[in-house]
């Protein structure tokens, strides 16, 4: 079997030397190539040449930016034609993700342990048995991603964290807290929802004032509590939403302590939720951040998402 590990060396759970005991864990496996990403949107270069080189897996070692941008180069690219089938996950290779980050929500959510040294055993296991699993994922525009997307209030508070590390900031719970509490009070034009939520055939829903969508549940993590707003999205279904229509300061504390019940159930008049939607439409009166697996991607002002099952084979 050819592989291909596409490596970020700013990796924040691993060093030099451990990134060596695990090449040399997947050789004892695999016949594997090592390419280490260099800027910003570099892996999904790799990932999408390893797939028309017609290597059979790619694995990642990173966090869900690094996943995000494989799973990219993946779906965009065209692998040989002695590889075929009816679906991306029988054409494309295997993805296996081994947990480099801080958070690595996808890899947790595959069931895969947080640390990298029992994730990377986790998935040798799978190797030498065979076992992988079929997902879908999202697509936002043109974009894939993997377990969630965001339109408001929570892009935004991602993007005032990627600021604070820029400045030399440790990811921690803890600063996700500050940046989260700064943005509710201080960021958010909180009085006047501006979003609407368009699918084919239905009402629109209007008047929103923030969306988050997944692809599978949980939708983060903040340490090692899961965090739920959508706990019945799955990665063999469609996606699941859940918008406020208000950011008034008590309901909106009512509603995120429900993301963190044991068996969070968000329900609310500020509350709405839909599950396994093929597709749908997000437009804004005026520009709204906008992130896709915890990457802040910009402002946009309307976001066309959809379901695509089947998509990519994984191995856990």
């Amino acid at each position: 079997m050819r592989a291909v590990l596409v490596v970020n060396p700013k990796a924040t759970t691993t060093s030099e030397r451990s990134r060596d005991v695990l090449v040399r864990a997947l050789r004892s496996e695999v016949d594997l190539s090592v390419r280490y990403t260099r800027r910003r949107g570099h892996a999904m270069d790799l990932a999408r040449e390893a797939a028309e080189e017609g290597v059979d897996l790619v694995v990642t070692l990173g966090g869900d930016g690094t996943v995000n941008e494989v799973v990219n180069g993946l779906m965009a690219a065209e692998p040989p034609t002695i590889r075929t089938g009816g679906s991306p996950a029988e054409r494309l290779p295997a993805l296996a993700t081994v947990p480099g980050g801080s958070t690595n929500v996808f890899a947790r959510a595959l069931g895969l342990p947080r640390e990298w040294p029992e994730g990377t055993s986790m998935i040798l296991e799978g190797l030498r048995l065979g076992r992988s699993r079929t997902i879908g994922l999202g697509r936002a525009d043109d974009r894939y991603f993997t377990f969630c997307a965001g339109f408001g209030l929570d892009a935004a508070v991602i993007h005032r964290v990627e600021q604070a590390r820029r400045r030399g900031r440790v990811s921690t719970p803890a600063l996700y807290l500050r940046s989260t509490v700064n943005q509710y009070f201080l960021g958010s034009d909180r009085r006047h929802p501006t979003i609407s939520l368009e699918r084919p055939g239905e009402v629109t829903e209007g008047d929103l004032a923030t969306v988050i969508i997944q692809n599978t549940a949980p939708w983060t993590y903040l340490g090692e509590r899961e965090i739920n707003p959508n706990p019945a999205a799955s990665f063999d279904l469609g996606l699941d939403v859940l918008a406020m229509r208000q950011l008034r300061v008590a309901s909106t504390a009512r509603t995120v302590t429900q993301f963190f019940s044991h068996t969070p159930n968000p329900r609310g008049r500020q509350v709405l939720q839909l599950h396994d939607l093929a597709e749908f439409t997000l437009v804004a009166s005026r520009p709204q951040a906008f992130q896709l697996d915890g990457d802040y991607l910009g402002e946009r002002k309307k976001v066309r998402f959809a379901s695509v099952p089947a998509a990519l084979r994984v191995i856990c």
